[in-house]
């Protein structure tokens, strides 16, 4: 992670000559391959016949001829238009029913400040907006899940759940699978109600870089059977985070869908699995586990393609969605995505997965509850408001978060 990061740091200069016109990028190799791909600097992309199909669609052209001028040095990380649209805009302070946030994490070891006040801070917060319980994913096992327990189970056993995670270490030892399945009923008995967030982007969930392809834990391998079947026998759910947004594995040029501050995600031309091969996981590891309670996180990384994950859902009833962090899917979409809520209304669960600023749960409530239009969206697409029925909303924000999740 640090050398990803350095690498990231030190491209920073080339990254920077990143323009509207689009000449002169570079990218950046991600996840330890130090992939550099540069574009040539003096091609002419306006008249590029693929690029104009995929710029203006049908109408090929902007209407009018894309002249020199002081725009041609805006960087495209820099670029913020200022809306013109006149519309409707809708406060909504306080969600219609209580909440159940079901993904959430240890912000509060992430800002400056006590660690205890933040999250008394952030106890206020949800009692404002109208959150009534939040779920934290520790991914901890150990001491480290121990902590938490004392941070927020101890203080506020009403208002939160907290998540184990999974043994990361010694997965090669022949006892491992007895272990990571003992671990688990150990965190169960200090107060764990699910697991997770577990995540695989090509690596596995141990996520070692280092590992043959052979070695890596991915979801459905069988040193993990006994911690599934365990999990089964406790009633614990587990959410698990397989994949990633699909543009994480396109080119970092000028075809690439999200602006660069998600440069940082992109996995192209890495050494792991491509995002076909690890969308496999997670139908692999609920078809062989179907006792097992399965929430993928992020509407399983498919948010951009309804019907598939539509295929998912009726193909396994042990599985759920969550919609943490993918309100720029749901909200770029708003009609097939609206359907597709209120088809599935009773396998849908609510997360945010984005801190535990007010403002940011208010935005949900927005884009769920209104029907306002072209609201300015934090991905550079703008959302449209899905103004969900009472019955589907309900169902999403607590409804089968009562049902499907571990109350014991």
């Amino acid at each position: 992670m640090t050398k990803r990061r350095d690498f990231i740091k030190n491209t920073l200069g080339i990254t920077a000559g990143i323009t509207v016109a689009g000449t002169g990028l570079s990218t950046l190799g991600s996840c330890g391959s130090e992939v550099e791909q540069r574009m040539p600097p003096a091609k002419d992309w306006h008249s590029d016949p693929e690029w104009r199909r995929v710029k203006y669609g049908e109408w090929n052209g902007p209407g009018v001829d894309p002249g020199p001028g002081p725009m041609d040095g805006v960087l495209l990380k820099n670029y913020a238009p200022r809306s013109t649209v006149v519309s409707q805009r809708t406060k909504v302070p306080k969600a219609r029913f209580p909440v159940i946030d079901v993904h959430s994490h240890h912000y509060a070891e992430e800002v400056d400040g006590n660690v205890e006040d933040q999250i008394s801070k952030w106890v206020e917060t949800q009692n404002e907006v109208g959150v009534e319980k939040t779920v934290i994913l520790t991914s901890a096992s150990g001491e480290s899940f121990d902590r938490l327990v004392k941070f927020y189970l101890d203080p506020y056993p009403d208002q939160f759940l907290l998540y184990c995670g999974v043994e990361r270490k010694g997965t090669e030892a022949e006892d491992y699978p007895e272990k990571a399945a003992k671990e688990l009923e150990r965190c169960y008995e200090m107060g764990a109600r699910g697991i997770g967030e577990l995540s695989d982007k090509g690596f596995g969930y141990t996520r070692d870089e280092k590992l043959r392809p052979e070695e890596r834990l991915h979801p459905e391998d069988d040193r993990l059977d006994p911690f599934w079947r365990k999990a089964a026998e406790l009633g614990l759910p587990v959410v698990t985070h397989i994949s990633d947004h699909p543009s994480a594995w396109t080119p970092p040029d000028v075809f690439q869908e999200r602006t660069p501050i998600f440069q940082q995600y992109n996995k192209y031309g890495g050494s792991g699995e491509t995002y076909e091969e690890i969308l496999k996981h997670l139908p692999a590891v609920v078809q062989k586990h179907p006792e097992t309670t399965f929430i993928a996180c992020h509407i399983a990384n498919l948010g951009n393609d309804l019907q598939r994950v539509s295929a998912l859902l009726d193909r396994f009833p042990n599985l759920y969605l969550d919609i943490s962090a993918r309100d720029y899917e749901i909200g770029r979409t708003p009609r097939a995505s609206k359907k597709f809520i209120e088809k599935y209304e009773d396998r849908l669960l609510f997360g945010t997965d984005m801190g535990m600023d007010k403002s940011m749960y208010q935005a949900w409530w927005h884009l769920l509850e209104t029907d306002d239009e072209y609201m300015t969206g934090r991905v550079w697409w703008p959302y449209y408001g899905l103004d969900l029925s009472e019955g589907s909303l309900e169902a999403l924000y607590r409804g089968n978060a009562e049902r499907i999740l571990n109350w014991g």
